[in-house]
């Protein structure tokens, strides 16, 4: 019986795949009608086969080698995770200034993966061949990866080769491990701020009459009704979208950099610098000094500063006024882990991992459908 074999080898930047395919048909004459209609449906079914793995290959070449129809390249993709109210909008605007920096802004594509992940995809369905982000875990980090790059394309077709894409996306972090795993290439930025100033500037955001209340078109207000609600979720918030932002900073061997809110606060020049040289990235230094001074606070016109306003206070440590007592305790037990992190917090607490595990809960219950 002759036996026919189709080998696709492809080869693009140390990614191999192998397709071997064979394939035994039967010439004898004495073969009935039936068995060569049987053989010629198998052969037209591994032709498909084949076909539908040559499209599959193709797409992984074009996604490792950054190619295409042109748009953002993994390797030049700049991700800021944290949080909201940390200031990654302020940092946005003055990264906007900068020459061959191109701004997307909150994509949210870290929630829209994250948040099915992280608070629903319990230990049965990681371990199912149902639950899409279960068990083929590199298949579903490979579409993943697909998704990101080809919307950045579509959204980006004119990005030049040596231009870099920087992604807001602070609502998305808690989708940040995914995103960089699919992703390794790509630079990161861990922006933090403490997570009391974090729940307080937020409470007054969605208080009746602030700028996000009304941005949002609200008809009523957790912050004004129900307050230690609020202080609770949104410190559960911070926890989870500032820890897993955290997890994916530790783990990423790719250009990264942890920020401060409280040190871009203090001297925002020199963090800047140390922003784009942690990053790798080349920045004139008169550009970076016109960026930080057309965006500084004391530039903001004073009627859009103040209480109920995008611009607040820019107070490191405003909460002590912003927050009751009991308010204050229920953050810093929440946020404990990142709190000693970050600010020397001296509380005793869990690791951040068995608080996440232990706090999924209150999260699918807080923010659940």
């Amino acid at each position: 019986m002759p036996v026919r074999e189709y080998v696709l080898s492809v080869v693009t930047r140390g990614l191999r795949a192998f397709l071997n395919l064979e394939v035994g048909l039967t010439r004898d004459g004495a073969a009935s009608g039936h068995q060569v209609a049987g053989q010629d449906g198998e052969l037209e079914r591994l032709r498909r086969l084949l076909a539908a793995r040559d499209r599959e290959l193709a797409e992984l070449r074009e996604i490792k080698s950054g190619a295409g129809t042109g748009g953002p390249r993994p390797e030049n993709t700049v991700w800021i995770f944290g949080d909201g109210r940390t200031g990654s909008t302020w940092l946005m605007r003055m990264v906007e200034e900068l020459e061959g920096q191109t701004l997307w802004r909150e994509p949210m594509v870290g929630l829209l993966f994250g948040y099915l992940y992280y608070l629903w995809a319990d230990e049965k369905r990681h371990e199912t061949k149902h639950f899409i982000l279960g068990r083929y875990r590199e298949s579903w980090l490979k579409s993943m990866r697909s998704f990101v790059l080809e919307e950045a394309r579509t959204r980006f077709p004119d990005f030049e080769e040596d231009e870099y894409l920087v992604v807001k996306e602070p609502n998305g972090s808690i989708g940040a491990p995914l995103l960089m795993e699919a992703l390794p290439e790509s630079r990161m930025i861990l922006l933090v701020r403490d997570p009391r100033d974090v729940v307080a500037s937020s409470m007054d955001a969605h208080r009746e009459g602030s700028w996000h209340y009304k941005r949002r078109n609200l008809q009523e207000s957790l912050a004004d009704e129900e307050p230690d609600a609020f202080v609770r979720r949104r410190a559960y918030k911070y926890l989870w979208y500032v820890g897993n932002s955290k997890r994916a900073y530790d783990v990423h061997q790719g250009p990264k950099v942890l920020i401060r809110y409280e040190d871009l606060r203090a001297d925002t020049l020199s963090t800047m610098r140390r922003i784009y040289s942690s990053l790798g990235i080349e920045v004139h230094e008169q550009e970076l000094t016109r960026a930080v001074e057309k965006h500084s606070w004391e530039n903001v016109p004073e009627e859009e500063k103040g209480e109920g306003k995008f611009y607040r206070k820019a107070q490191p440590g405003g909460w002590r006024e912003d927050l009751a007592p009991e308010q204050v305790d229920m953050v810093e037990q929440i946020t404990a882990p990142l709190l000693k992190e970050f600010y020397s917090y001296g509380g005793d607490s869990e690791s951040l991992s068995k608080r996440l595990a232990s706090s999924r809960g209150w999260m699918r219950m807080l923010y659940g459908p």
